[in-house]
Formats: structure tokens, C-alpha cells, sequence
């Protein structure tokens, strides 16, 4: 069975984020005083083939620890869907 999955790949709290910061620090300038707690991260999209949603979802937490995130200073969310 083929299943879609999206990655969400974010910062951990308390790990610095330069690249949230600084779109925190713009964001004013260009008039939008409400934004705040900026943090960017990365979004993967992918389809993998699976027995169940568990085992895909499995085999992409598998993936997100060896090679689409650092676990170290990452955090990941990992949703599937039958695709």
C-alpha cells in the first residue's frame, strides 16, 4: 500500500534559531507587531510503500533519525495518509 507522508522537521527549544530571529526582528518593521516565538524549520513531503500507516510511519521516524534530521538538535513529526 502507498501512504503520503510530511516530515516537520524543527528546531529543539532552546537550540538557537538565527534564522527565526531574524525574520522575529523584521517582522515589525514591515508592520506585523503581533508576530512573535518565530522558529523555521523544513517540510518533507514523500510517499513510501507500506504494509500499514504504522509501519510506514516507522520507516519514515527510521529515515528522520538516520539521514532527514539531527536528532541531536531537531525535533520531527511524522504524519501519513493512504495515498
Amino acid at each position: 500500500m502507498r501512504f503520503d507522508v510530511k516530515v516537520e522537521v524543527s528546531p529543539r527549544e532552546g537550540i538557537a534559531n538565527p534564522e527565526g530571529s531574524t525574520i522575529e526582528r523584521a517582522l515589525p518593521a514591515l508592520g506585523f507587531v503581533t508576530a512573535g516565538n518565530v522558529r523555521v524549520g523544513k517540510v518533507i513531503h514523500l510517499q513510501v510503500d507500506a504494509d500499514s500507516a504504522a509501519d510506514a510511519k516507522s520507516l519514515v521516524e527510521d529515515m528522520c533519525n538516520r539521514f532527514l534530521s539531527n536528532p541531536v538538535i531537531e525535533d520531527a513529526l511524522v504524519e501519513v495518509r493512504e495515498g
